[in-house]
């Protein structure tokens, strides 16, 4: 491989699952890879050609499309300077790409990865108790010793009916009944489990404020921990709680391995921990693991399938939700329908979900923990989001986002640095489509201030889309010395 452990790869594992990098991918569209590279990577023309073994100029003649790549050592020469697996651009795959799975070891010995490792192609589906034990157990085994950075870009994302169909044993199937207990109990009291609760919690605060990235492999651990605990056979108060424990773990490492650009890791960690909720019987549970699901699947521009797993979640969590989960569900339908274009569709959604808020009480004891979060700035930076999305498309549209983005500024608690940083820098895109240059600016420098104390890859994604909106307006001091200014954090 032509970069060492230590040294940033040219094309973020965000960038690389974007769905237009994809499709340019996919079709050998070097032009705009590179076209990608340079405006949402963040990465100078002079730093890809040198990677890539061509002068800038040859690099921008092929952008501008003077010039095309034909040969096959030209495309083997890119897939190993930007570290693009093989298959991505049709070729064999490359030398520095595993030829089986491995874990790599602290010492760095090579051994061959166990049946659950990140590396093993397909979806981890059971549905019973034990096995789903056993999975997560071994997946967590072979994470702890793995190299990130070959994770990142170890397997595709399912997508479509092989995610789909799978998924609907979570409503229709049977509730899976926990191992029974032998009069020999196991090692835990339910104050151990209370230690457990409170753990997830603080890791779930913890992933809120500023990212996955510092807390992912403690996450990793402790839910090793619990899979551990939970082999053994327990009174079924004990075992249900830590199942329940068992999801929200897993729950909170899908979203840590997802904003650290881990997506097939974070699809993984959410599957299991759905089949994790299942014998608890915690509906409301499993529509919020069904809901990140979807999250992630939007990010990645599938939104018909989002669409679905967000209407499973609604239909299996009806009669067991509180208000307040339901106008979250409601904001992920609300963001399909944005994301297909369904201006009419997302707007009914999103007065529902105002509706739902609007009947939660604050503090209300039948609110599970991990939906604290939801509350009033929470949805007006949700919407506000969808809406800077349609404002692309329809500049009528950026009035309206730029007073919920507003607002959610307003009413974010300081700690929560990751949603300040994305509301920041999607308000700071919309100040630049309606060409007020100056405010821009402005916002745009606090977004890049807040995002230098996250570690999250969802806030240099969004960084990115900042920079490609400044592009026309590059020329103009003040533009020019803010993207200078972003130009770390972009390329990270």
């Amino acid at each position: 491989m032509v970069s060492n452990e230590h040294e940033q790869a040219l094309m973020s594992d965000y960038l690389r699952t974007h769905a237009e990098m994809s499709r340019a991918l996919a079709a050998r569209d070097i032009g705009t890879v590179f076209g990608l590279l340079n405006r949402r990577g963040g990465t100078s023309l002079r730093a890809l050609g040198a990677a890539v073994g061509m002068t800038a100029s040859r690099v921008q003649e092929i952008i501008n499309g003077k010039r095309h790549v034909t040969s096959i050592d030209v495309y083997e020469r890119i897939a190993d300077a930007l570290e693009i697996p093989g298959h991505q651009l049709g070729l064999a795959p490359r030398p520095w790409e595993s030829s089986e799975p491995v874990l790599i070891t602290s010492n760095a010995n090579r051994v061959p990865a166990q049946p659950d490792s990140i590396l093993t192609a397909g979806l981890p589906w059971h549905w019973e108790a034990a096995p789903t034990v056993d999975a997560i157990y071994n997946l967590t085994r072979s994470d702890l010793v793995l190299d990130r950075r070959q994770a990142a870009r170890s397997l595709a994302i399912t997508f479509g009916l092989p995610l789909i169909d799978p998924v609907q044993r979570w409503i229709s199937g049977p509730v899976t009944a926990l191992p029974r207990a032998r009069l020999e109990t196991g090692r835990i009291t339910p104050e151990d489990v209370d230690r457990l609760e409170k753990a997830a919690r603080v890791f779930r605060d913890w992933d809120d404020s500023i990212g996955g990235g510092l807390a992912r492999k403690a996450v990793i651990g402790q839910l090793n921990e619990v899979a551990e605990l939970a082999r053994e056979r327990h009174q079924p108060e004990i075992s249900a709680r830590l199942y329940r424990v068992m999801a929200e773990l897993a729950k909170i490492a899908a979203t840590m391995s997802w904003d650290s650009g881990m997506q097939a890791a974070a699809q993984k960690y959410s599957v299991l921990a759905l089949q994790a909720a299942k014998p608890t019987g915690d509906r409301a549970l499993g529509a919020s693991i069904l809901a990140s699901m979807a999250r992630q699947l939007l990010y990645l521009d599938k939104p018909a399938d989002a669409l679905e797993l967000i209407r499973l979640a609604q239909d299996g969590s009806r009669h067991h939700a509180t208000p307040r989960v339901r106008s979250m569900l409601h904001t992920r339908e609300a963001w399909c329908y944005a994301n297909l274009g369904r201006t009419e569709s997302f707007r009914r959604a999103t007065e529902m979900a105002e509706d739902e808020l609007n009947r939660a009480r604050p503090h209300e004891d039948r609110d599970p923990y991990w939906i604290t979060y939801f509350d009033a700035a929470e949805l007006a930076g949700v919407t506000g989001g969808r809406l800077l999305s349609l404002a692309h498309r329809d500049l009528r549209q950026v009035t309206a986002a730029v007073e919920h983005i507003t607002s959610a500024l307003e009413l974010r608690n300081p700690s929560s640095l990751r949603s300040r940083a994305l509301d920041q820098a999607g308000l700071a895109q919309l100040h630049f489509l309606a060409g007020d240059i100056g405010q821009a600016v402005s916002v745009g420098t606090q977004a890049v201030e807040t995002a230098r104390r996250t570690k999250s890859d969802r806030v240099r994604l969004q960084l990115r889309e900042l920079y490609a909106a400044s592009t026309a307006y590059r020329h103009g001091p003040e533009v020019a010395e803010l993207r200078e200014r972003m130009r770390e954090p972009v390329a990270s």
